[in-house]
């Protein structure tokens, strides 16, 4: 079986587009992310909404750095500072929210869930240019604001270290989720302890090990429904022996089916 090994963490930077103008009240930016890309850290005078359509987005703002799938997307109030990247690449679908166009609207950064709604609002308003109804783009993006009033917060992300030997451990384990390696292998891997990589871990990333694998098999699952490969392809990927493993697992995480899951990415 190959085995990626940590190795040298590099990452292409990008800069912030400044050609879109503020948002009045409310712009869609569209990019495809390469992978191994991120945005350098900056900030906006305006709140900004970070989703991907498809792919797995890497944040880090306040002192935190999470991975969010693309039912999930982070709200950065007006001034965070914060950088975006994505490891394996994504369909970048972003909001700038101007200041005053949602008062109230979650004054702390958050993860929060999006529904099938939100996501088709998005998906549309990405479309709307200058030319198109007024009146039908204003009703889009108020049912936009109306969605983001709505939202749910969850604490379902899968944490991303900053520690550069924690990193380019959990890069290799993104790379290759069937990678059997236990931690006292990834110890003497890393030069060190088992009980000090377990430590370290933990207190950077606030979970163990052996639960960050499964989060990330969640994630990486969800990765690569968004693509055609069959489900029993994606089982194996994963490291499962069966697809029955596999659904298993991914129905009691997420209360359905990886194939009702696959239907509902179909409108992207």
């Amino acid at each position: 079986m190959k085995r990626h090994a940590p190795g040298k963490v590099s990452w292409k930077s990008l800069e912030s587009p400044r050609d879109l103008g503020s948002p009045d009240p409310i712009i869609v930016r569209v990019q495809s992310l390469p992978a191994r890309s991120q945005f350098i850290e900056h900030s906006h005078s305006w709140n900004q909404l970070v989703y991907a359509v498809a792919g797995v987005l890497t944040v880090s703002a306040e002192g935190q750095s999470i991975a969010i799938s693309p039912e999930q997307a982070v709200w950065l109030p007006t001034g965070t500072k914060h950088s975006v990247g994505s490891l394996m690449g994504a369909e970048f679908r972003s909001l700038w929210v101007a200041h005053d166009a949602c008062p109230g609207i979650m004054p702390e950064v958050s993860v929060v869930e999006v529904s099938g709604l939100l996501r088709a609002l998005i998906i549309e308003g990405a479309t709307l240019s200058s030319v198109d109804d007024r009146d039908y783009a204003n009703r889009v993006v108020g049912l936009i604001l109306d969605q983001l009033r709505r939202a749910r917060t969850t604490s379902a992300v899968l944490p991303w270290p900053k520690n550069p030997s924690l990193l380019a451990l959990c890069e290799a384990l993104y790379a290759d989720p069937a990678d059997t390696r236990d931690v006292d292998e990834w110890g003497r891997e890393l030069g060190m302890s088992s009980r000090t990589l377990t430590r370290h871990f933990e207190q950077e990333v606030g979970m163990t090990l052996r639960a960050w694998r499964l989060r990330l098999r969640v994630f990486k699952a969800i990765e690569l429904l968004c693509g055609d490969a069959p489900i029993t392809d994606i089982a194996l990927d994963l490291g499962y022996a069966s697809a029955s493993a596999f659904i298993y697992m991914f129905r009691e995480e997420m209360g359905h089916s990886p194939l009702q899951y696959r239907r509902r990415l179909g409108g992207i």
